[in-house]
């Protein structure tokens, strides 16, 4: 049966080949890879990871694809969990986990920093996102791009543009590029207990682009402060690497 997608749920349909075999070839599914993707849709994606892996788990918001998805492919191979991947807890699915997905461009960023309170359970993640947001992820200190998006994930995810992907190999075609991204947890850089502080840091670092630290973090350190830190306070937030943000968390911390 033919489905109309859903604007509410961002859903634009991969429907090219090349691309989907472009895509196993980054991730190179292996037979008893524990694998979750997220937003299966018409199953694009999910036919050919089948053909690789003993099981997979998929995600789905749309009760009319879960049912369809349900009713093509039997459950011992495919499990279908019903439900918004904002509000999913993946650490239900185990250890080990090889995160995939095509994510709908309304929900991409929250659903990243969503999915970074499970990296203890992950192993890798692979996700085609629109190629702005993947650029802004990427981005290296002092490039237009880089920023509290950056940051964030960077302090916890090693990334890397894999490859974009044009605007027809959708349907409906989206008015924008994509690219696939790839991310693989490393060793965090700021505590667990530090958390709450170091976004708050870069949130507010980042409020302003144009103004300089002295002003951006005004709350947060005074003029000795960056003596001790051995940071210029005359920089701007874009020109500080993400362990340096971190060391102004835990300075931070440690004052309080």
């Amino acid at each position: 049966m033919r489905h109309i997608p859903r604007k509410r749920f961002g859903q634009n349909f991969l429907v090219d080949p090349r691309i989907t075999e472009d895509i196993l070839r980054a991730i190179h599914p292996r037979r008893d890879d524990v694998m979750v993707e997220i937003g299966p849709g018409l199953g694009a994606l999910t036919r050919p990871l089948l053909r690789s892996l003993n099981h997979l788990h998929v995600v789905e918001i749309d009760r009319d694809l879960v049912e369809r998805l349900r009713g093509e492919f039997p459950e011992e191979k495919l499990t279908v969990h019903s439900a918004d991947a904002l509000a999913f807890d993946f650490s239900t699915l185990g250890k080990n986990l090889r995160v995939i997905g095509n994510l709908p461009y309304n929900i991409s960023t929250p659903l990243l920093f969503h999915l970074s309170q499970f990296m203890d359970y992950i192993l890798d993640m692979h996700f085609m996102l629109q190629k702005e947001v993947v650029a802004r992820m990427v981005a290296v200190p002092s490039t237009p791009d880089y920023g509290r998006l950056s940051v964030m994930l960077q302090c916890r995810f090693k990334m890397e543009q894999v490859f974009i992907v044009p605007p027809d190999c959708f349907r409906p075609v989206p008015k924008v590029e994509s690219a696939v991204v790839r991310m693989i947890p490393h060793r965090q850089l700021v505590a667990a207990d530090r958390e709450t502080s170091f976004a708050s840091i870069v949130a507010a670092a980042f409020s302003q682009r144009r103004k300089t630290l002295r002003n951006t973090l005004r709350d947060y350190l005074k003029p000795e402060d960056y003596e001790v830190l051995g940071i210029d306070s005359g920089k701007r937030a874009e020109n500080l690497s993400v362990a340096q943000f971190a060391a102004i968390a835990e300075h931070v911390n440690e004052m309080m």
